[in-house]
């Protein structure tokens, strides 16, 4: 067999993978993976034929073992799904690491940090713990925890929050692939102190790094955002992508400079075997020298998993160039994937595991048919001897070859990430190819500086001040083009994420095509046949699926938003936004997850500063085809100032008049006369009609403003009543629900602040009618699916109601 560890690898993960989705008992995988081993010993003949299936098994056993509750003292058998307070004791797995976040225009910085438990006290009585949680702490700890130092942190521990919504980032779940089931949360800096035994001083990683961060900086006049990308590109230092600075990179497809991950492997080996072998040292010192040097980067950045990986990979391949051996790259990949899922096969469930390994694979297949393409486009006349042809044509066509590989790369490795940057990033990004081909050689030009820098360090300060000012010139270079390139119209795109089925086939013909399989007529007919059953089934789903209507009510701390998807993107709406901090952090993710990449109808239903105030930020954001509000006034100045930045031009601003209908709406309240007490009393009340399912808006509205819409709407019959907390009063009174006669009703609650609380009493009073009502505040956000059959209201909980049923 050519190539043996690809099989290897792929039993090995097929065990993950029904492990992962199965979960069998972790007792009977390993007996039944007994039983195999003593068959192989004992029947000689079958020995080839069972390698496969013990794969699956010590696969599927690996991983259970890794996650099972194995120990007594296990956090998941004594926490439950918390909240707790509680005190711990334990050791920093890390040293804490600052982030930053930009609220109202301020920094606010906090420390996340790991820490493996030992001890846990809840009450007065201490007791052995096993586990790793992960700690918060709402500002910088002091310098002496690092990493290695005992600790006893006090705070509240409790399992992370799910999603708020779909398509939103799942904390649970990432901190849950690498083994972390909880989280704590200190008050303060005074929740921490020391345990002994006391370390004198950080590890070596830590100094090198804070050695290599003032060495970066000599002769920089100030610690500018080229700086800090400089310290994530070189050091691997997180704190530097704050507020929107990663966005540029994240849509030209240039983020993956900043990771320390394969490529920045690459190139430190590339740099050192290069010096190492202008210096006439042989090949096998060349690998004892290089290796070592990897692990220590390695370790240095932190022992991040993606450098861990392209550590391992590079191992390989230097070791088998340093000892001359034949490589392959892809025998090499599989053997690497085998290594390091052998000691953690959580990571198989990484994101930066599946890029990085996928991204080669693809490079390896990729590349090599591109590379040919290109020499056969620039080859010259075969019978022309090269003496005769003109040197300034060989010049141009030598960089032309060496241009035109280094854009097939750029290309190949782009086709290997589109499935997964639209899956964990929402985003394909058609310029990435071209970004890539100016900013990956900036990046590593920029990173030869830093590498010149730290070798000069203070012995040369000179020197290093001259490294230091070339790199950060061509990290704002680097800067200048990601930003550039994602101005381009059609640069890139928010898009859904596609389902794991699409991104299996996309692989699966993406390799088989390239892999050599279709090299007869015969399998060539199969492949085609197999593409054209594919694109009809997804056809036929494309097709079921069009006249699907999604509605989702989305909670936004206090306030709420409520998102029309329908057939079209001429036909969705958005309903209020939340504040500017909700539009910044929830509803702009929410929206991109959803793919939109502009809002067509923006209503505003009230004046509150809740529902209306993040209006301006999101027309930044996304920009606001119209913006439809009621004809009441409100003095709110959040709600004039929203307002009047869309009276520019005056086709922007649209009235939604009582009894008035656009697209799927017709607005009920409030009538243009009408004088009301409270501003909420005023709010914009909205009916929709979806394949016959009626969809009643309240928003905030008030008590009085619930009785003004009983005598000034015929028909209130609604299936689905979406509601709001009005600040003064209950939503939905008696009479209300008398005259709506609701088949499931949404409160849009929320856990802060406390006054967006659903009270008991309205829990009760609502619980009598023997309808689902949904409370955002316990359930996340709720989305309604309707098409000719019917309609299904499902929350982020668990809960569902299917119904066929509708009022005429």
């Amino acid at each position: 067999m050519k190539r043996p560890l690809v099989a290897v690898v792929a039993f090995y993960t097929a065990g993950l993978l029904i492990a992962q989705t199965f979960r069998p008992p972790p007792l009977v995988l390993l007996a039944a993976l007994s039983a195999l081993l003593v068959l192989a010993l004992v029947l000689e003949t079958l020995r080839v034929l069972l390698i496969g299936p013990m794969l699956v098994l010590a696969g599927a056993s690996n991983l259970l073992l890794h996650t099972a509750i194995l120990s007594p003292n296990d956090l998941r058998n004594l926490i439950g799904n918390g909240p707790e307070i509680v005190v711990v004791r334990g050791t920093l797995v890390r040293t804490p690491q600052i982030k930053i976040s930009e609220r109202e225009g301020e920094e606010i910085q906090h420390s996340l940090t790991l820490v493996r438990v030992r001890e846990i006290r809840r009450g007065e009585k201490w007791r052995p713990a096993v586990g790793k949680i992960m700690v918060s702490t709402p500002a910088p700890l002091a310098a002496d925890f690092f990493a290695g130092q005992a600790a006893e942190v006090s705070g509240v521990i409790a399992r992370p929050s799910p999603p708020l919504a779909e398509g939103l980032f799942d904390y649970r779940d990432y901190l849950a692939t690498r083994g972390i089931y909880y989280q704590l949360r200190a008050a303060s800096t005074n929740d921490w102190r020391l345990s002994q035994p006391v370390l004198p001083k950080p590890p070596l990683t830590d100094r090198f790094l804070n050695w290599s961060r003032r060495t970066l900086a000599i002769g920089l006049p100030v610690k500018d955002d080229p700086l800090r990308l400089l310290w994530a590109m070189t050091l691997g230092w997180r704190t530097a992508f704050t507020g929107d600075i990663g966005d540029p990179f994240l849509r030209a497809g240039t983020m993956h400079l900043f990771a320390i991950d394969g490529l920045r492997i690459a190139l430190i080996s590339g740099m050192l075997v290069a010096l190492l072998r202008v210096l006439r040292v042989a090949r096998g010192w060349c690998g004892a020298v290089a290796i070592p040097v990897i692990w220590f980067y390695t370790a240095a950045t932190g022992w991040e998993s993606s450098a861990i990986r392209a550590a391992v990979m590079m191992t390989l391949v230097l070791g088998g160039w340093a000892l001359k051996r034949p490589g392959d790259l892809i025998n090499s990949l599989a053997a690497a994937a085998f290594l390091i899922l052998l000691w953690e096969p959580r990571q198989l469930f990484e994101a930066s595991f599946q890029l990085s390994f996928f991204v080669v694979l693809v490079i390896a297949l990729l590349l090599p048919p591109l590379n040919r393409i290109c020499d056969r486009a620039l080859r010259h006349d075969p019978l022309l001897p090269d003496e005769l042809v003109p040197r300034w044509r060989r010049t141009l066509t030598g960089a032309l070859r060496m241009l035109s590989r280094y854009f097939a790369l750029s290309l190949a490795a782009w086709a290997g990430s589109i499935p997964l940057s639209a899956l964990y990033f929402h985003l394909f990004s058609p310029i990435s190819p071209l970004a890539n081909v100016i900013a990956v050689p900036l990046g590593t030009l920029a990173l030869m500086s830093n590498l010149g820098a730290l070798v000069c360090g203070a012995w040369l300060p000179g020197a290093t001040a001259l490294f230091n000012h070339a790199a950060w010139f061509f990290m704002v270079a680097m800067t200048w083009v990601s930003q550039v390139s994602t101005r381009i119209p059609g640069s890139f795109f928010y898009v859904p994420a596609p389902s794991w089925i699409s991104i299996a086939l996309y692989y699966g013909v993406l390799i088989v095509a390239l892999s050599g399989w279709l090299n007869t007529a015969r399998r060539k007919i199969l492949g085609a046949a197999v593409l054209i059953c594919i694109a009809a089934v997804y056809l036929c789903r494309w097709e079921g699926s069009r006249d699907e209507i999604q509605l989702t009510v989305l909670p936004l701390n206090g306030g709420h938003s409520v998102i029309v998807d329908a057939t079209g993107r001429k036909n969705d709406w958005l309903v209020d936004c939340g504040d500017e901090n909700a539009v910044n952090f929830t509803l702009k993710n929410f929206l991109r997850a959803q793919g939109v990449n502009r809002i067509l109808r923006l209503v505003l239903t009230e004046g509150n500063l809740r529902n209306c105030g993040g209006a301006k930020s999101l027309d930044d954001l996304f920009g606001v085809g119209e913006l439809w509000t009621s004809g009441a006034k409100f003095r709110s100045p959040a709600y004039r100032a929203a307002v009047s930045a869309f009276e520019t031009p005056p086709s922007r601003r649209k009235i939604f008049d009582c009894g008035g209908q656009s697209g799927c709406w017709r607005a009920l309240w409030p009538e243009a006369t009408i004088h009301v007490p409270r501003a909420e009393d005023a709010a914009l009340v909205l009916m929709g009609n979806f394949h016959g399912t009626r969809v009643l808006l309240l928003s905030d509205l008030g008590r009085a403003g619930q009785s003004g819409l009983i005598s000034a709407a015929e028909d209130l019959r609604a299936d689905i009543v979406i509601a709001g907390l009005p600040t003064g009063g209950e939503p939905l009174c008696d009479a209300l629900l008398d005259a709506v006669r609701p088949r499931a009703v949404v409160i849009v609650d929320s856990e802060f602040p406390a006054t967006r609380r659903a009270s008991r009493e309205l829990k009760e009073r609502l619980a009598q009618r023997k309808i689902p009502v949904i409370y955002t505040r316990d359930s996340g956000a709720a989305t309604l699916l309707v098409d000719d059959h019917g309609r299904q209201l499902r929350t982020m909980d668990g809960q569902q109601f299917t119904s066929s049923d509708r009022y005429q």
